[in-house]
């Protein structure tokens, strides 16, 4: 297994890690944080560092299948679901802690899991489907929305601006609407499957 390809499987295994910190009662963790009266706690400050890190390997190991033409199957196959895993397990998880909607999740894994099909699909058929501008986007608003909601939306809250809730909205937006454009961009395959 190439260099690549271990990057991208760090990435799946940093999730239980992160679901750990972020929902398990670590009675060794100290007392929360409290930052202009907004309190944290650690567990959410781990899991936050955690999905971040997780996050940037997302682009570290395309660099690098790329630049050193290691591009595989299996990368094209363990990336894109390595991401959606990531992103999935961290809505869901901001759904059990009543910090975002249920319906906004299921929208938003919804269309990653729908493009993710259409990707293998694609696979098979032997063609490679890139990520459009509306996709990367999408990915960047969604990793902000997350870490803004595993913060509590520190330092904005100290200040009464709800960033979090402006970027969870233009997430959603962005994530409808470039699922829609990449629906629509490969119609054709879709009727040819």
């Amino acid at each position: 297994m190439n260099l690549p390809n271990r990057i991208t499987l760090s990435r799946i295994v940093l999730i239980p890690v992160m679901m750990v910190f972020l929902l398990a009662d670590l009675p060794f963790l100290p007392d929360p944080l409290v930052w202009g009266g907004v309190e944290l706690s650690w567990g959410q400050l781990i899991a936050c560092i955690i999905f971040i890190a997780a996050s940037c390997t997302d682009g570290i190991d395309g660099y690098i299948a790329r630049s050193r033409n290691l591009v595989t199957n299996l990368g094209k196959l363990l990336d894109p679901l390595a991401d959606k895993l990531l992103v999935s397990a961290a809505f869901i998880s901001l759904v059990q802690l009543d910090k975002l909607a249920a319906w906004i999740a299921i929208v938003i894994i919804s269309r990653e899991f729908a493009v993710t099909g259409l990707r293998q699909i694609a696979l098979l058929d032997g063609a490679v489907m890139a990520a459009g501008a509306g996709g990367k986007i999408k990915t960047v608003l969604q990793i902000v929305a997350i870490a803004l909601l595993l913060l509590n939306n520190l330092p904005f809250e100290i200040w009464g601006i709800p960033a979090d809730t402006v970027f969870v909205w233009a997430a959603l937006v962005a994530t409808v609407y470039s699922g829609v454009d990449y629906f629509w961009r490969n119609r054709k395959l879709l009727r040819e499957s």
